[in-house]
């Protein structure tokens, strides 16, 4: 429900909290990174699974700060959402957040954006996930309408992240609008010891990715990665994978 001239929106139901937390015009693993340290929260929010049933609002406060709060489900099953609902009322383990942020218009808030968000998790149970909180910072400027470059970070104590501590850098380039679309981003990460144990060393993530457009409606991403002592795989110091994705919209 959009009210105050278009100014605030109220949304509620099932939910996919990354529309509203820590949005970046370049988080999309469907269309831009795939690493998600690259993606919303930077690894290090403890967020919900789509399906997250819930309330989130926002509101410009003038033409150039806006603020966002939202409180969900986190249980959420995206093979059954509508059992989120009986989640909401019975679990009560929830996700919280607020942002505050600015942008030069409110035209261009995905592109020209400065914020920063608190989040705090409740302990899953059943899922043995301990509750948890965290900040998170973004900047990010759409230069020319060509250039994108951004700096992001998060700190999460505990909540079941990957990282505990992430920072990024990195640019995104339009190379014909609407059509080739050039990224490239570097990370460091500190791994949660809530999540993997003790004894990692911190995580160095590099990608590039090339996505050009074949059509009004196919559009095909070429992306290289190289991570250094990868969380998820401390047996290898060293991983690099290349990457193919394709995407049809209809």
């Amino acid at each position: 429900q959009r009210m105050n001239g278009g100014r605030s929106t109220l949304i509620a139901g099932v939910l996919d909290v990354t529309d509203y937390v820590d949005a970046f015009a370049l988080a999309s693993p469907w269309l831009h990174f795939m690493n998600f340290a690259f993606s919303t929260g930077s690894a290090a929010i403890g967020l919900p699974n789509d399906a997250a049933v819930g309330v989130a609002y926002g509101t410009m406060i003038n033409d150039s700060m806006y603020v966002i709060a939202g409180f969900t489900d986190t249980n959420g099953d995206p093979s059954d959402p509508f059992q989120g609902f009986d989640n909401f009322f019975s679990d009560n383990e929830y996700f919280k957040s607020v942002e505050i942020g600015w942008t030069s218009s409110q035209e261009r808030l995905i592109f020209d954006n400065t914020h920063f968000t608190l989040w705090h998790k409740d302990r899953q149970v059943e899922a043995g996930v301990n509750s948890g909180w965290g900040a998170a910072f973004s900047y990010s400027r759409y230069l020319n309408d060509k250039m994108m470059p951004f700096v992001r970070g998060a700190y999460a104590d505990d909540g079941g992240t990957l990282l505990e501590k992430s920072l990024s850098i990195g640019v995104g380039y339009q190379t014909t609008a609407f059509n080739g679309l050039a990224g490239a981003a570097m990370n460091w990460g500190e791994p949660n010891e809530d999540t993997f144990g003790p004894g990692l060393s911190d995580q160095i993530a590099l990608e590039i990715f090339y996505r050009i457009s074949m059509g009004k409606r196919f559009a095909f991403t070429v992306d290289a990665q190289y991570i250094k002592d990868p969380a998820l795989n401390p047996d290898e110091s060293t991983i690099w994978m290349l990457n193919g994705r394709a995407r049809y919209a209809f």
